[in-house]
């Protein structure tokens, strides 16, 4: 059983919202994703997305637009993230989910994928341009290789596809924000209450909401409402050069507030 169902069953005991971030693997520099891990889960991070560099991203905005070529360009390949999640998995029991594009998939081969990512310590897979039609082969590889297989809902989903989604989805459903791409929002949406409380009569399943969350304030708005909150670009612009694991660390401290629990909650 992967690591994400026993964290959301502890976060709803706690009643508090679980913080996964977003990393582009291999931004700012080949070798900074393990010590950037490491840091957001002692500064409270709850599950980390390892982001999977891919050539055309399309759901992406300027911000992971320009961490993945970047990471591209430091020679980050499928291979290297799953060497990247081994190391990470050697410092933190923190769930790490693999988001990436289903190209690069395909052509390392879905089970070879799926098997080397769970032995990599992925825990699941989250797939932006996945559709429906095409889930099966992943949906399996996943299932024989103990990963959850994340879907998205957005405010523009249909219904049929919602229900679908409900049937299928495992560990959580990443809802989406708003219409368009990743990057750092002012406000979150106004019909984001309409669309959680669609899926939410269709499934028991966690709910995490993503694209546009960058603020504390946006996490207090969303308690009571989801069970994570997931933050990408807004982490990816903070991150430095010359410190890419203290100003990680430094962002998810200023989102968490008063809350933050200022310790690992997982051994390294």
């Amino acid at each position: 059983m992967s690591r994400i169902s026993p964290l959301f069953e502890r976060l709803r005991a706690d009643g508090r919202l679980g913080l996964f971030p977003y990393v582009t693997v291999g931004y700012p520099r080949l070798d900074s994703t393990p010590d950037i891990v490491a840091a957001l889960v002692e500064a409270g991070a709850d599950l980390v997305e390892l982001g999977v560099p891919f050539s055309d991203p399309l759901a992406e905005g300027r911000t992971i637009q320009a961490t993945t070529q970047k990471a591209l360009a430091n020679g980050v390949n499928v291979v290297h993230c799953l060497e990247t999640a081994r190391l990470c998995r050697q410092r933190t029991e923190a769930p790490m989910v693999f988001m990436g594009y289903l190209n690069p998939i395909l052509a390392y081969g879905v089970d070879r994928f799926c098997t080397d990512a769970a032995a990599a310590g992925i825990d699941g897979l989250i797939v932006p341009d996945l559709s429906m039609e095409e889930t099966g082969e992943l949906h399996r590889a996943c299932r024989e290789a103990g990963l959850d297989l994340v879907f998205f809902v957005a405010p523009t989903t249909t219904e049929a596809r919602m229900r679908h989604v409900a049937e299928l989805a495992s560990g959580f459903i990443y809802c989406i924000a708003v219409t368009g791409v990743t990057g750092s929002r002012d406000e979150i949406a106004a019909d984001v209450d309409k669309l959680l409380a669609k899926i939410r009569e269709l499934t028991s399943t966690p709910l995490a909401l993503g694209f546009g969350i960058s603020r504390p304030e946006h996490l207090a708005q969303l308690k009571g409402k989801v069970d994570a909150a997931i933050v990408g670009s807004a982490l990816l612009d903070r991150i430095t050069e010359d410190d890419p694991a203290g100003s990680a660390a430094a962002f998810v401290r200023e989102m968490l507030g008063p809350d933050s629990r200022g310790e690992a909650q997982f051994g390294h």
